[in-house]
């Protein structure tokens, strides 16, 4: 049985190619369970052609070898093409993840495009050559030269986003691409990859090949690969590291989090309440930002518990094409499995279910669902509080003062994202400026492309966004000019 979403082809070399075997890859709707799209499976016979064309193209062909203007209207052209799009890929994201339509008609598909802008806008005023004076005498010109042929490698959660993330910067500075989008979610990239073509990249420049974790590895290790670009598991990011550096390759990483939200004395409850909403389960609670640890003082805890247990079990869970739902499913069995697995570890370790649990939620029969769960009473020792579960569950952490709460806060392996919530904004920024992540907020949280993004400790290496994000993509070259040229005295 075919779908509309089925396709029998590869892109490699920014062409449709036949695919090496004959392996599929059968795409299953995390909320029927069933297939809704087959594709073909790559296989390292396939990385090896598109690595073959992306270093052709970078070694040979035009398009590291074009001014920033001309890539830069090429992009240009592909965000209008992008724009025009963002219904369906919304549609596709959430039929291929079980992404909430809302969340994909609010960030899984209008961020991708937001970025494609920034970077159009940071490429403007990017100094791609700098000439400056030397402290030997003469002048000296800093060169941004691009990397090379990049290894993209994007999760299942938000697909689009992260692919984005590193496509266009890469496109942007000159360099060549072989992406490797998760065998979950490769519907999306095939759109993406149609808009690509439409937009005049040019041969070779581009490929796209969906596959498991060998294929990924050997993409990782493959000698014509210049740079590794990777969002996804922090266990994952240090192997791809590992392999790396072995290599000396250059790599980015944008790995996990277990971000805590520091709610403070004077903040306002209904704002925690429907910001916890939001940044704790966002996306069914599948993102690396969630804030998923809250910490309030002890003489709130109760309180704040309580209103978050009632916000949180009151959103509504189920098909993710639904307008109405909040939260929707797991994107495979053993994401559900495996969060099932922290809700009960949690009530192990003697953390109070206040809401949700294990179990399919009321009304459904089938998909891969988890109950919206909130644990208070946790400390910050018990797995729950420690390890990324991704999916969505709560833990509300008590603390002494606000000496206490930064040290639990800190106390992480990760340092990925974060916020702190109060009525006194100064107080606040204090706080941030004392919590060890890469990212932070008061009173909100939000990625803006205008800035870099990425974390401390083991949530990763490397920043994506703003001109820091861009820079990951090109190498450094000083060239010695001598003494400035001057002119006649006529």
């Amino acid at each position: 049985m075919t779908t509309s979403l089925d396709r029998d082809a590869l892109l490699i070399g920014t062409t449709w190619q036949a695919p090496a075997t004959d392996s599929v890859i059968e795409v299953i709707s995390p909320h029927s369970e069933e297939v809704v799209a087959r594709v073909p499976e790559g296989s390292t016979a396939d990385i090896d052609a598109a690595v073959a064309a992306a270093r052709e193209a970078f070694d040979h062909g035009p398009w590291p070898r074009m001014s920033p203007d001309e890539r830069i209207e090429v992009v240009q052209k592909l965000s209008g093409l992008y724009a025009a799009k963002l219904d369906e890929m919304a549609t596709v994201i959430s039929t291929e993840m079980g992404s909430p339509i809302s969340f994909s008609t609010l960030a899984q598909a209008p961020a991708p495009w937001m970025q494609i802008e920034a970077f159009l806008g940071i490429a403007r005023e990017f100094p791609w050559e700098d000439v400056r004076p030397g402290v030997l005498g003469g002048e000296v010109m800093v060169r941004h030269e691009p990397v090379g042929v990049v290894a993209a490698i994007p999760p299942w959660n938000v697909p689009q986003f992260t692919v984005l993330s590193k496509v266009i910067p890469a496109l942007l500075t000159g360099c060549t691409i072989v992406v490797k989008p998760a065998p979950e979610t490769p519907l999306d990239t095939y759109l993406l990859a149609d808009l690509l073509i439409e937009a005049g990249v040019p041969e070779g420049v581009v490929s796209i090949v969906a596959g498991g974790r060998e294929v990924g590895e050997h993409l990782v290790r493959h000698p014509g690969i210049d740079k590794v670009a990777f969002t996804g598991s922090t266990a994952a990011g240090r192997k791809i590291g590992a392999i790396c550096g072995e290599q000396l390759k250059r790599c980015s990483l944008e790995l996990g989090g277990k971000s805590a939200a520091i709610v403070l004395d004077d903040a306002d409850l209904t704002s925690v309440v429907e910001g916890m909403k939001f940044l704790g389960v966002m996306n069914s609670g599948q993102a690396c930002v969630a804030q998923t640890r809250i910490l309030v003082s002890r003489e709130r805890h109760d309180e704040v518990a309580e209103a978050l247990a009632e916000g949180i079990g009151s959103m509504v869970v189920g098909d993710p094409l639904d307008p109405a739902t909040e939260i929707g499913p797991m994107v495979a069995q053993r994401q559900q499995e495996r969060v099932s697995s922290y809700i009960e570890i949690g009530q192990q370790e003697g953390a109070r279910l206040l809401t949700g649990g294990t179990g399919m939620p009321d009304g459904l029969g089938s998909g891969w669902y988890i109950r919206p769960t909130v644990f208070s009473g946790v400390t910050n020792d018990m797995r729950i509080a420690r390890e990324e579960i991704f999916g969505p569950v709560l833990s509300v952490i008590a603390y002494n003062d606000v000496d206490d709460a930064v040290r639990i806060a800190n106390d992480s392996d990760y340092g990925l994202a974060g916020t702190v919530w109060t009525a006194d904004r100064d107080a606040g920024l204090g706080v941030a400026r004392r919590v060890r992540t890469g990212t932070y907020g008061v009173n909100t949280y939000t990625m803006d492309f205008a800035a870099p993004f990425g974390g401390f400790k083991a949530s990763g290496v490397g920043r994506e966004f703003g001109p820091e994000g861009l820079s990951q993509y090109t190498e450094l070259k000083s060239v010695y000019l001598g003494e400035p040229e001057t002119g006649d005295d006529a």
